[in-house]
């Protein structure tokens, strides 16, 4: 069945239009037709199935039928604070991310962050980045999306996490996630930039009482340890395995 987010309230029998974004990728992308089913959801953690009443030049009109809740969301609340990465490599960790199951990415500036990008540009990735969240809920099956905050300075962001298991991955570190203790559900971990953090961005995390773990003896790029942590995460506290 394909499925379709939406971003306003959607409601069983009811006939509505969607917006852009769907009509080109029911339409022109997938080729369907009227009378054809899909699944629609808007971040409430249910799914409504529609027919395809009708279509027009730009625009395409299903009726709703019945709503059920459908909960996939993991027993973990992870928020990534990922340091932005070059070229497509953010997109892949946003994306596969989501597929694993965080609630939150926030994309943060450090001393070695090789991202040069004035606000106004800033501001449109973001919006990019959610689009990229929004599409990867309708492949993985997740019906909340989850949330691409604003982009942040590191020490910002590391200030501002209060309740949450705060983890950074550090080569010095003597234990890896197996021998992790969760206060509770609640992850923010950290993964720095493709050049690692300096000096003075790990004392800042020490001070902010992260805690370091180790993935294991290899050295994995920024976009691979990422999920690498995310997954063992997973595997250990949350749904994975």
């Amino acid at each position: 069945m394909v499925r379709i987010f939406q971003p306003t309230k959607i409601l069983p029998n009811h006939s509505i239009e969607l917006d852009e974004n769907a009509y080109n990728h029911i339409v022109r992308v997938l080729r369907m037709k009227i009378g054809e089913s899909i699944t629609l959801f808007d971040g409430s953690n249910s799914i409504t199935t529609a027919i395809i009443q009708q279509i027009n030049k730009k625009s395409i009109i299903v009726q709703t039928l019945q709503t059920i809740e459908q909960n996939r969301e993991s027993p973990l609340d992870i928020h990534l604070g990922q340091v932005l990465s070059r070229g497509d490599k953010m997109e892949f960790t946003i994306q596969k991310s989501v597929e694993l199951g965080v609630t939150t990415i926030t994309p943060l500036l450090s001393e070695r962050c090789g991202v040069k990008l004035d606000e106004a540009r800033l501001v449109k990735k973001v919006q990019q980045w959610q689009r990229i969240a929004e599409s990867a809920c309708e492949q993985c099956g997740r019906n909340i999306v989850p949330q691409i905050q604003p982009v942040e300075k590191l020490e910002t962001w590391c200030k501002n996490l209060a309740g949450y298991n705060k983890l950074t991955l550090h080569p010095r570190a003597k234990h890896g996630i197996n021998h992790l203790k969760l206060e509770n559900h609640r992850i923010a971990l950290l993964i720095g930039p493709e050049g690692g953090l300096t000096e003075n961005e790990i004392n800042m995390t020490v001070n902010q009482q992260f805690t370091e773990i180790l993935l294991g003896p290899r050295v994995l790029r920024t976009e691979t340890v990422a999920l690498t942590a995310i997954t063992a995460l997973q595997v250990k506290f949350g749904d994975l395995g």
